[in-house]
């Protein structure tokens, strides 16, 4: 899209000369104001020659160094859109456009190199007070020698202003509000997802859709490339602190928080130290400490312990806001948890907290209601929403949770921020989930932009935040999508998926078939499938050979970086084999067998009982048996092996005529785990399988071992 191409472009190096008229809206911000300088060459050349207008009478000159400086006081933090620099003989060949709110911590807007001199005209995106040419190369033996450094921009209003000065929740019970600088703040935000290095890409785009603000989960030395990214664009951050045992990816083990006195002081130390570091940084809106930590206690403790750990747990979040407040009381302090009833130990343990925070999702538009229920005398933000999770939805026909489909989302985000919105004087905002690029199982399920693709739940928030949607080119709607043979579709060949796909716009859509093996081995990717169009919406789509419930996608593209995205369900099942499966219910013994593990019992006969969900299972070392005696000798045309994920690398098939004299009839020492289903030509009263070496560090298991005559 051209929105990430523009961010691309404004953060790329750059060489720019003959500079156009400026625009009406920009406003000459630096004229006359109060200029500074690392160095000048004589009293004829003051750094307040470059800002007095004079473009060729004046000038400032520095000393013969590469990393020299000038900079204007714009006497306070403006919305800044470009910067004109009219060199003289001796000009910048490479060096940084910067910003500071404070003249103390520097945020680079514009990086140049290989200016040829004359006049650069620069566009800017971003604010501040400070705004600073940075010298790295000089062009020739001399300094840096400006005739004028022209600044322009607005009066720090904006689409997305950034205000700078102290954060606070101010009112009163039932009419809070947020106020930075003085001025008030609805959080318009994103949860974060791409790395650090990706900010000065994405941030544009979160920009664009209206928000004001995104959210972390954890704040250490490598946050500030991120806060800077973000105050270039005139958004603020949610600092997070991460505790244990916190919710979603990296929870992590269990703390106790009644007697682990050095966990609790090491925690203290860290974010302390990291408060300090950001607490000066225009882009700092609010420290978050922890992250559904009270309910997560649960996985830890029951019963009255549990109680006794969420109180402690939540006296020690109350201990850092304290903490926090003595080193920045100019930034509120909230914590996170997924569960309205973390709130009554917050109200009791935790009166340092300025506001309260919530992740929710489905359930969002509960909220208001519980707070009104509690009683509670804070605030509060949602930290985390979206359309409704695994845990909030219905299972589908094949017993896995069914996912909203992109429609549904959409609308799910219209709704929460309606509630948000509506809960006036207590909803302070939020931050919703998730500006995330990962195009796996979570990621088709949540992120706005999985793989850089917009969904119509990007367009959803966008208009929530901005009002409109007016003029953008939005992504394919996929309705009506169903698969054929949804709970029976054997494994290795095709089944049926069929949608009907529109584009909005009539824009050609290019279709794709992904597969998520999530709930059938827990690989979450999203693997393209063997697939072929049939037309008017049908694919005829290879299943694969693991059997188990799988995710099928069809994900339509326009060529506009947008995408829609569609799911459902297919049960893969062991493929038929012709013939009777003459070892039904046939004594089967085993070198040995799991009398308990898991699901066990896990007997041989279990693998000749005709029932795919249960199992035989061996003992965890090599080598193992399995074998069948079919009663009488009888023609073996096929072997079908369905394995558990505990498979055989290598084996052999073996037959006999009397149980102890045994010949080899087929063997592999590339088992993958898939169902294997083996031609043979022979006649045997036993058939054994001589299992030589795992596929994993278990034993070996079958679910089903078919002898078909």
């Amino acid at each position: 899209m051209s929105l990430t191409a523009l961010g691309a472009l404004l953060t790329s190096s750059l060489t720019l000369s003959l500079a156009p008229h400026a625009q009406a809206a920009d406003a000459l911000l630096s004229q006359g104001r109060p200029a500074t300088a690392s160095s000048q060459e004589g009293e004829a050349y003051a750094p307040g020659a470059a800002v007095d207008g004079n473009l060729t009478g004046t000038r400032w000159s520095s000393d013969r160094r590469d990393t020299e400086w000038i900079q204007v006081d714009l006497g306070a933090s403006r919305t800044l859109s470009r910067a004109v620099l009219t060199w003289e003989a001796a000009y910048g060949k490479n060096y940084e456009i910067q910003a500071s709110d404070n003249g103390t911590d520097w945020r680079t807007l514009k990086t140049v190199t290989g200016s040829d001199g004359g006049t650069d005209d620069l566009a800017l995106s971003g604010s501040g007070r400070y705004v600073r040419m940075q010298g790295v190369t000089r062009a020739n033996g001399y300094g840096y020698s400006l005739w004028e450094f022209q600044v322009y921009g607005g009066d720090g209003g904006g689409t997305n202003p950034s205000p700078g000065g102290a954060v606070r929740v101010t009112g009163s019970q039932g009419t809070w509000q947020l106020t930075v600088g003085g001025q008030p703040y609805t959080v318009k935000g994103l949860t974060w997802g791409p790395s650090v290095a990706d900010a000065p890409r994405y941030l544009p785009d979160i920009k664009s859709m209206g928000a004001n603000t995104i959210r972390t989960w954890g704040t250490d030395g490598s946050t500030k490339p991120l806060l800077d990214a973000a105050a270039a664009q005139g958004l603020k951050v949610i600092n997070g602190f991460w505790l244990q045992p916190g919710g979603g990816p990296g929870a992590g083990g269990c703390v106790d928080y009644l007697t682990d006195t050095t966990y609790k002081n090491n925690m203290l130390t860290e974010f302390a130290k990291w408060v300090d570091t950001y607490k000066s940084h225009p882009a700092t809106l609010m420290w978050n400490v922890g992250n559904e930590s009270v309910l997560g206690l649960q996985n830890c403790y029951g019963g009255t312990e549990l109680e006794a750990q969420r109180n402690a747990y939540t006296s020690f979040v109350n201990d850092v806001a304290k903490k926090i407040h003595t080193i920045d009381p100019d930034h509120p302090v909230t914590s996170t948890d997924a569960w309205t009833g973390a709130w009554p130990y917050y109200k009791r343990n935790a009166p340092d907290l300025d506001l309260y925070s919530m992740n929710s999702y489905g359930n969002l538009c509960k909220v208001r209601q519980d707070w009104i229920d509690g009683n509670y005398n804070k605030p509060y933000i949602i930290t985390e929403g979206g359309p409704a999770g695994e845990w909030e939805v219905p299972d589908d026909a094949n017993g896995i949770p069914d996912e909203p489909t992109d429609v549904q989302k959409a609308d799910g985000y219209t709704k929460a921020w309606g509630c948000i919105t509506g809960h006036q004087g207590v909803a302070l905002g939020a931050t919703l989930f998730h500006y995330g690029l990962e195009h796996d199982f979570g990621g088709v399920w949540f992120n706005l932009v999985p793989d850089g693709l917009k969904r119509l739940s990007y367009y959803a928030v966008k208009k929530a935040y901005t009002g409109s949607t007016a003029g953008d080119n939005t992504p394919p709607v996929i309705t009506n999508m169903a698969v054929n043979p949804a709970s029976a579709a054997p494994a290795g060949r095709e089944f049926t998926v069929r949608a009907d796909i529109r584009d909005p716009e009539g824009d050609k859509v290019t279709p794709k078939i992904f597969l998520s093996g999530n709930y059938a081995n827990g690989d979450k990717r999203l693997v393209e499938a063997q697939w072929r169009s049939t037309g008017d919406g049908t694919f005829a789509v290879t299943a694969p050979e693991k059997l188990g419930v799988w995710k099928v996608y069809i994900q339509a593209e326009d060529g506009h970086g947008n995408a829609g995205i569609e799911t459902r369900s297919v049960k893969v099942v062991a493929p038929p084999v012709a013939g009777t499966d003459i070892a039904l219910n046939r004594p089967t013994t085993a070198s040995s067998y799991q009398a308990q593990y898991g699901d066990c019992p896990c007997a041989p006969g279990l693998a000749t009982d005709g029932n795919a969900t249960t199992r035989w299972a061996s003992d965890w070392s090599d080598p193992q048996w399995i074998q069948v005696d079919l009663g009488a000798a009888k023609p073996v045309r096929t072997l079908q092996l369905v394995w558990d994920p505990a498979y055989a690398k290598s084996y052999e098939v073996q037959v006999s005529d009397d149980g102890t004299t045994w010949r080899s009839v087929y063997s592999t020492t590339t088992g993958n785990g898939d169902i294997d289903t083996i031609a043979l030509s022979v006649t045997a009263r036993h058939v054994r399988l001589q299992l030589t070496a795992r596929g994993t560090g278990w034993g070996y298991s079958l679910h089903e071992f078919g002898i078909y005559s």
